[in-house]
């Protein structure tokens, strides 16, 4: 006797319904980074375009800045907490192994007893996360969801190293995401390349600074392979995601990629032939790179300057260590 299970199946189609976003309470400008690397601010608006980053408080975790950004999306979202039955938290800083940040930010917005755990994509850790939520959904494992980018990089940065330190911040960026009418998550272009995990990552493991061998664990990177790679192979990426989409760039009424450098934000413009119609997410200038939290923070704040995008096809990408990337073109709420 042959027994059929049931399946569940969901809506057709997704879209993002809302954006919440946290930055750390304090701006740091370039003046108070110098010192220890031995640079200039001018240096680093050169190089980076960044002219000051956010960073937190220490009595302000990943944790609390995941929270604020979600209570801001759940709000302007007009879901219901209780009905959140889904959360994702991309991040490489919570400072616990476990448990995952997404259950304690679970409960503190209302939302047991959703599914929650917490995704390592590094700086592609929101576009993992939309992936996911949208998929999720439409299989029907889950009706509302929300996609939290957060991290404090504030807590794994050696002040003396010239390869990164500068360039990070701390905030969190979220999103609900649920059931739509219309198509509003294009199919996802994502992958990695372990060949060059050691482009960008961490110095030492947990493992050997509990042993003495080592100093606290900190982030360090390979600047001019991170940049090469950045710029050739991730526009092509943005090129697929475009194609999988079924647009072209003139279609598109922003472009929010991960906000890891100015210099690689503009290349990508180029490369994709971008019309100046295009709006282009620059919100590393004052808050840094936030790695998991660029892409939401500069959604965020784009359409806060300019509400009229909202409705408007954005591609959205990130990148960074893994090597992992990954890519979507979503609808703006």
């Amino acid at each position: 006797m042959t027994v059929t299970l049931n399946q569940a199946k969901g809506p057709e189609f997704t879209r993002i319904y809302s954006y919440g976003a946290a930055r750390g309470e304090v701006a740091v400008p370039n003046d108070d980074l110098i010192g220890p690397i031995d640079s200039s601010d001018e240096w680093i608006r050169q190089r980076t375009g960044i002219v000051t980053r956010t960073r937190a408080v220490p009595t302000t975790s990943a944790t609390d800045l995941a929270t604020e950004a979600a209570r801001e999306a759940v709000e302007r979202s007009g879901v219901n907490p209780a009905d959140i039955d889904l959360v994702i938290v991309g991040t490489i800083s919570n400072v616990q192994q476990t448990p995952s940040m997404a259950a304690v930010v679970a409960d503190r917005i209302g939302a047991n007893p959703a599914a929650a755990y917490d995704s390592n994509a590094a700086c592609a850790g929101f576009a993992y996360a939309v992936a996911q939520a949208d998929a999720l959904i439409r299989a029907g494992a889950a009706k509302y969801a929300v996609v939290i980018g957060a991290e404090k990089l504030s807590d794994i940065v050696d002040p003396t190293d010239r390869s990164i330190s500068f360039l990070l911040g701390d905030g969190a960026g979220a999103a609900v995401i649920g059931p739509s009418d219309f198509a509003g998550i294009s199919p996802t272009v994502w992958g990695s390349d372990g060949s060059k995990a050691d482009a960008v990552g961490m110095d030492h493991t947990l493992i050997e600074f509990r042993d003495g061998e080592s100093a606290w664990p900190t982030l360090r990177q390979e600047g001019p392979t991170v940049f090469r790679w950045a710029v050739w192979e991730m526009a092509k990426v943005a090129k697929q995601a475009l194609d999988a989409a079924g647009i072209e760039a003139k279609d598109l009424a922003a472009f929010i990629p991960h906000q890891a450098n100015m210099r690689i934000i503009d290349e990508f413009a180029k490369q994709l032939k971008l019309p100046d119609t295009v709006a282009i997410g620059r919100d590393i200038e004052t808050t840094g790179n936030t790695s998991a939290a660029s892409v939401p923070l500069a959604a965020h704040r784009l359409l806060q300057e300019h509400p009229e995008l909202s409705g408007g096809l954005a591609l959205q990408i990130g990148f960074g260590a893994g090597l992992v990337f990954g890519a979507q073109v979503v609808v703006l709420p």
